[in-house]
C-alpha cells in the first residue's frame, strides 16, 4: 500500500472524528447553558437574598468553617448553584440548629422529633392516670414545644433540600461545560494531527510503499 494512500486516510479520519468530538462539545455546551440558565431564572424567581454583612451575627458568621460565604454573598440576590448551596448549608441548617437548642432539643431534627414527641405524649398519658397535673403541665408544654420545631424543622428541611437539588442541577451543567472543553481540545489535536498527515501525504514520494512484502518493487540485475 502507497504511504501517501495511508496517511491520507487517516488523516480524514481523523478529522471526521474531530467533527463528531466538535459535535459532541456543542451538545453538552447547550446543556450547561441550559441548566445556568434554567437556575438562575429559578433561584432569581424565589426573590431570596443574603442577609447584609453587617446584618449577619458571629454565629451565622463562624457556625462552621463554610459559613464564611455567608460573609461573601452578603446583600446579593441568589442566582446560582453555589449559593443555593450556602444558603441551604450554612443559613438556613445554622438557624435550624439553632432553633433546635432554643427549644430544648440540641441536635434534634425533624425524623428525631418524631419520636421524641412520642415519648412526651406517653408522659403525658402517664401523668394524667397518676393524677399529677403540675407534670402534666410541664410536659405538656416540651409536647407543644416539639411540634412547633417540628414543623419548622420540616419547613427547613424542605426548602434546604429544594435549593441542594439546585446546587446538584448545576454541578452537573459545570461537568458537562468542563467535558466540553476536554472534546473540544481533542478535536484540535485531532485537527492538528489530521493536517499534519495530510501535509506528510503530499510530501513523501509518491511510490514509497508501506507494509510491502520483503523485496517488493526490487528489480532483478539485467542480464540475469
Amino acid at each position: 500500500m502507497k504511504r501517501r494512500s495511508l496517511d491520507t486516510v487517516f488523516a480524514v479520519g481523523g478529522l471526521v472524528a474531530a467533527l463528531l468530538l466538535g459535535v459532541l462539545g456543542l451538545a453538552l455546551s447547550g446543556q450547561q447553558s441550559f441548566a445556568t440558565d434554567y437556575v438562575k431564572g429559578e433561584l432569581g424567581a424565589q426573590k431570596i437574598t443574603f442577609a447584609p454583612a453587617d446584618k449577619l451575627t458571629d454565629a451565622e458568621k463562624t457556625w462552621k468553617p463554610g459559613s464564611s460565604c455567608l460573609v461573601a454573598y452578603a446583600g446579593q440576590l441568589m442566582e446560582t448553584g453555589a449559593q443555593a448551596e450556602c444558603y441551604a448549608k450554612y443559613f438556613i441548617a445554622e438557624h435550624m440548629d439553632a432553633s433546635a437548642k432554643t427549644a430544648g432539643f440540641p441536635g434534634a431534627t425533624y425524623a428525631t422529633l418524631g419520636s421524641i414527641r412520642g415519648d412526651l405524649v406517653a408522659q403525658v398519658t402517664a401523668a394524667k392516670a397518676k393524677g399529677d397535673l403540675a407534670g402534666v403541665d410541664a410536659t405538656q408544654k416540651k409536647v407543644d414545644s416539639a411540634t412547633s420545631l417540628r414543623t419548622t424543622m420540616q419547613t427547613g428541611e424542605t426548602l434546604r433540600g429544594l435549593l441542594l437539588t439546585t446546587y446538584g442541577f448545576s454541578v452537573i451543567g459545570d461537568k458537562a461545560a468542563l467535558a466540553a472543553n476536554i472534546l473540544w481540545l481533542l478535536a484540535a489535536l485531532m485537527v492538528t494531527l489530521s493536517v499534519a498527515g495530510l501535509v506528510h501525504a503530499y510530501v513523501i514520494p509518491k511510490d514509497k510503499l508501506v507494509f510491502a512484502p520483503i523485496g517488493a518493487g526490487v528489480r532483478a540485475p539485467s542480464g540475469v
